[in-house]
């Protein structure tokens, strides 16, 4: 996680050099800002997805196990 949010750091310093080479109403320092953005939200996403737990890891190994079966009405 700690590597996504160095690259989060290193997006926003390359935003802030492109608007400061470009201008700030310039598309170049929008896709910069553009970039910034999707990096934050992967990392926000990320932070969301719960880990699984011990029953999930097992059916993920052994998915015809009994405890893993799954039955349709």
């Amino acid at each position: 996680m700690s590597n996504l949010q160095e690259k989060v750091q290193e997006e926003i310093l390359s935003a802030r050099a492109a608007c400061d080479i470009s201008g700030t109403s310039s598309p170049e320092c929008a896709a910069a800002w553009d970039a910034v953005e999707e990096m934050q939200a992967e990392v926000s996403h990320q932070k969301l997805e719960k880990p699984k737990n011990s029953l999930e890891k097992f059916c993920d190994d052994n998915p015809d196990a009994v405890e893993c079966r799954i039955y349709d009405d």
